[in-house]
């Protein structure tokens, strides 16, 4: 791109070395608020033409120190309204005010009562108080330059001639009438009046329209403000001061403008030399923004060829001399907005370097074929074709099209060839040749059909053509219009055509394969296709709209409406149900017993009282069973008396004087209605009346008679029947029960206890009488505890039937114990015996054995290790148990020896694992860590003879072969078995 060159335009004369232009940018040192103040703007140009930047403006803030240095008192009434001026000095920027009461830092707050007008500087207090006698100073603040000066103080002095009376408001800080505010921005209209009392402020729109959500009306007061300004807050506004005594009113008009802002902007054009052009710039704001056009710089007008209007740039007959940079101005009073946009203009002789005719076209014979020649030049010239060296004639088969291009329609062997397409304009000549081929159209021979499969089959669809030998064909399917991906679809879809087929084969064919299939073939010059409609016959689908008719206590009608038969008439329906006490869906009985195909409507019989049933309908063709309908609402069957009664009716036990009546609750599915219970007959055995008693509860399995005549373990006669809202059931059988039995009336004598180990004590006792009187004993109870501890922590342990003796087990190591044994049965446990104690022994040795060594030696392993000392508190070492097993799993062996080392007569063709334990009269200690002894390879096998003289013999793993001699001594007397090991 060409360099670009700036320069300034500024309406001051140029100080030699005060302005210096780096890059586009101006630097202007040295300023001088006379001299350098102005409007700026920045022109940019090079060899493709010049554009000017939109105008800066430069000025200076400053601010002056108040000329009068003293001011006279201001003297009111007390009560009257009054106002301080500020009378800013000479200054140039916004600017802020405050003011001092007496002295800073004491700044007057604004209130209801006080007002400092930001447009003025004034104060105004509307209602004077003694209080606000004193000096007032006006602060002034300049916002760009941030300096700040202080106007001389204005005293305000109380007169002695009464005090002022109440008088309506009097609006001394008005807007004007009419405030232009731009969009977007923030405006603040002032508004405060004097009175007594002092007057309440409030705004309202004159339309009547509410202030939007963005105007905060509490914070309104002396001042309106409207943050983001909009066309809809234009209007008149209204302030109204008002008091008891009357209110005034002032309004004023808040006007909308807009800068410019374009919305359709010229673009950069390149046209060949003859053409028009037509630009159009458009850009909103209010006042409408008028329009100018600028090229290179200047200003353009109407002239001849160049019309501008209205924000509309046109040029007609281009010339070389139109090439420049152009731009839209677009202005209101509130601003301009620029829009740059570059012409260029070409003359150039035909060029087909860049669009060279296709080397070569190809068309089926019979088709259409377009060859496009599309050169280059400017201004457009004409077209000519040839085809080899004749120049080409118009016909009704060919022609040239006005954009040059050639047609060919129904094109026939002879047309092939080579063709040049030629272009001239007055700047000269060129052309571009390519060749034209004609070839076989493609045609498929496999006729249109509608194919009839069924769920399950495979089936080839078939695509089957004829074609030009020298083009490759492309074979694509469409199921529903939709592409076919092969490798998708789960794998139903497989490619089995050859070269000049397309077939393809549909495997396991669904229902949801049934539809359109499209076979498209394409060449490089023409495409085919061919469809085939597939019906897929399978189960119906699922049945609709179930709906119960009617129920009663055990039958429902049903009907439904039939789902699709999927090609294949449906022969049969089901029926299934299913409840809330049902493992999933159920079939059912129904009247008609079979419900075939042409049935809508059928009566479920057989089914439980009150219960809520729900129903689903399958249909079945030829094929198969189809997918279930969807379930129909819930439904209850009526109520009636119940049919059931409680399982497992027995009893026993309980306190004494007590008859304990159990059985297992009727499940709510055959309680066959609301109000569910039981009635509980019983009567001593022999007697002939019955007692009953009713349990209202549908969940009770529990019924207790208490009545002191009754005598322990007594027999009784007893049945338990059912009844709900409907009626009374059956009873269940009759069954003996035995009433609550008395505790054992005798203590266990003869307790004996011993320690054999530090967790184990044996427990022994001469047993009571076993009987069946009224004081059975069932089994013993055993309570013991430390020595330390109360009777009332003792831990409970108890047998099962006549036993004499049992060990306590858990027990710790060194410690004192005392034991009791009671017997027990229903009624609970009996008188205690003697109590007994016992020292438990200490506890075994906590080291494992150490430094376990290990070795092998004709196939004995031999272990070794270090003798394991007992502490003091510890029982002494009286041996060691070796552990040995043949894998992980397996249930280990053990060897028992008074030494630290052992021989283990083992084969050596596998793997061993060992542990080491010592033991004493504590019990077992501390194990060693596993040692794993590996397999070691190359023990020759031996043939073992197995003289079977008793019933205990062993084939071990060192034997290859194993022969058993049958015989009753130590001679060979009779057959022998010959067996091979299973290794």
């Amino acid at each position: 791109m060409p360099f670009l060159t700036f320069f300034f335009v500024i309406e001051l004369d140029i100080v030699e070395n005060t302005y210096i232009l780096s890059g586009g940018n101006l630097r202007i040192s040295h300023l001088d608020k006379d001299q350098d103040a102005g409007t700026y703007q920045c022109l940019a140009f090079n060899s493709f033409g010049t554009i000017v930047s939109r105008e800066a403006s430069l000025t200076f803030a400053y601010m002056e120190n108040f000329k009068t240095h003293r001011r006279s008192s201001v003297s009111v009434r007390e009560g009257q309204g009054v106002v301080l001026l500020c009378g800013p000095p000479s200054h140039s920027g916004d600017l802020t005010f405050s003011w001092i009461f007496n002295e800073y830092p004491s700044f007057v707050k604004q209130d209801t009562r006080r007002f400092i007008s930001q447009e003025t500087g004034n104060l105004y207090i509307a209602k004077v108080e003694p209080s606000d006698v004193g000096n007032y100073t006006c602060v002034v603040t300049n916002t760009v330059t941030k300096t700040r000066v202080q106007g001389p103080p204005t005293p305000l002095v109380l007169r002695s001639d009464g005090i002022m009376g109440e008088y309506e408001p009097k609006i001394e800080v008005q807007f004007p009438e009419i405030v232009h505010v731009a969009k977007g921005s923030t405006v603040k209209v002032e508004c405060f009046a004097l009175g007594n009392p002092v007057p309440s402020i409030s705004w309202r729109r004159m339309d009547g329209i509410p202030f939007s959500r963005k105007v905060d009306v509490r914070k309104a007061s002396g001042v309106l403000e409207i943050p983001y300004f909009q066309q809809e807050d234009t209007g008149t506004y209204e302030c109204v001061a008002e008091n008891s005594r009357g209110r005034n009113t002032v309004k004023g008009k808040l006007s909308f403008y807009a800068p410019p802002h374009l919305i359709e902007k010229p673009q950069d054009v390149q046209k060949p030399i003859d053409d028009s052009l037509v630009w159009e710039c458009k850009a909103t704001g209010k006042p409408k923004p008028s329009y100018r056009w600028m090229k290179n710089g200047e200003n353009l007008e109407s002239l001849e060829r160049i019309q501008v209007a209205n924000g509309l740039l046109s040029i007609s007959r281009l010339m070389l001399s139109d090439i420049g940079m152009y731009q839209c101005v677009a202005g209101n009073k509130h601003g301009e907005v620029y829009s740059n946009a570059e012409l260029k203009v070409i003359a150039v002789a035909p060029d087909f370097s860049q669009n060279q005719l296709r080397s070569h076209t190809m068309v089926k014979e019979g088709g259409d074929v377009l060859m496009e020649c599309r050169p280059k030049m400017s201004p457009w010239g004409g077209i000519s074709w040839r085809k080899g060296s004749e120049t080409l004639q118009e016909s009704n088969r060919v022609s040239i099209l006005d954009n040059g291009n050639l047609r060919i329609q129904n094109a026939t062997k002879p047309d092939a060839g080579l063709y040049t397409c030629v272009a001239r304009n007055q700047f000269g000549v060129a052309s571009s040749s390519g060749t034209l081929m004609v070839k076989e159209p493609t045609i498929i021979t496999t006729p249109p059909s509608t194919l009839d499969v069924t769920v399950g089959e495979s089936i080839v669809l078939p695509c089957q053509v004829t074609h030009d030998p020298s083009l490759e064909l492309k074979f694509t399917w469409f199921f529903n219009e939709q592409l076919i991906h092969f490798g998708n679809h789960g794998g139903y879809f497989e490619k089995v055509g050859g070269h000049s087929a397309g077939d393809i084969m549909i495997r396991n064919i669904q229902l949801r394969h049934a539809g359109k299939y499209t076979c498209a073939v394409q060449t490089k010059v023409d495409s085919i296709s061919i469809a085939a409609d597939l019906v897929v016959r399978g189960p119906p689908g699922p049945p609709t709209s179930i709906h119960v008719e009617e129920i009663s206590d055990t039958t429902a009608s049903l009907s439904w409406r039939p789902g699709p038969d999927n090609h294949s008439p449906v022969t049969t329906y089901t029926i299934q149900a299913r409840t809330p006490f049902s493992l999933g869906w159920q079939a059912v009985t129904t009247v008609p017993e079979v419900v075939g195909g042409r049935r809508l409507t059928a009566t479920v019989i057989d089914l439980s009282p009150w219960v809520e049933y729900e129903f689903r309908v399958l249909a079945s063709n030829a094929i198969g069973t189809g997918e279930p309908s969807k379930p129909s609402k819930q439904a209850r069957t009526k109520e009636t008396s119940p049919k059931v009664t409680p399982a497992n009716v027995s009893g026993g036990g309980g306190s004494r004087s007590e008859l304990v009546i159990t059985w297992e609750p009727v499940p709510e599915e055959l309680q066959n209605g609301g109000g569910f219970g039981y009635v509980v007959a019983f009567r001593p055995y022999g007697a002939t009346g019955w007692m009953q008693a009713a349990v209202p509860s549908s969940e009770a399995s529990k019924y207790v008679f208490k009545n002191e005549s009754i005598q322990p373990f007594s027999p009784f006669q007893v049945k338990v029947g059912v009844y709900n809202n409907e009626g009374e059931g059956p009873f269940g059988p009759v069954i003996t029960i035995y009433s609550a039995e008395e505790e054992p009336g005798r203590a266990p004598t003869r307790i004996r206890a011993k320690s054999l180990s530090a967790s184990e004590i044996e427990v022994s006792w001469k047993a009571l009488p076993w009987n069946t009187s009224k004081r059975r004993v069932l089994g013993y109870e055993l309570r013991y505890w430390e020595k330390r501890e109360k009777e009332e922590a003792a831990s409970v342990q108890r047998t099962v039937g006549n036993q004499t003796s049992a060990i306590i087990r858990g027990v710790r190591g060194s410690n004192t114990y005392y034991v009791t044994v009671r017997a027990y049965n229903t009624a609970g446990a009996g008188l205690p015996s003697v109590t007994v104690n016992v020292t438990t022994k200490k506890p075994p040795p906590s080291q494992p054995p150490a430094k376990v060594m290990w070795n092998t030696l004709n196939s004995k392993i031999i272990l070794n290790w270090e003798q394991v000392k007992a502490l003091e508190n510890e029982s002494e070492v009286t041996g060691y148990k070796v552990l040995y097993k043949r894998n992980r799993h397996s249930r280990p062996s053990v060897m028992e020896t008074n030494t630290t080392s052992v021989e283990l007569s083992l084969p050596m063709d596998e793997e061993y694992f060992i542990q080491i334990k010592p033991f004493g009269e504590g019990g077992e200690g501390s194990s060693s860590r596993q040692i794993t002894i590996p397999r070691i390879p190359g023990q020759s096998l031996v043939d073992c003879f197995l003289i079977l003289h008793s019933s205990q013999w062993r084939c071990h793993s060192y034997c290859q072969y194993c022969f058993i001699v049958l015989t009753t001594d130590w001679s060979f007397s009779g057959p022998s078995h010959v067996f091979k090991r299973n290794r």
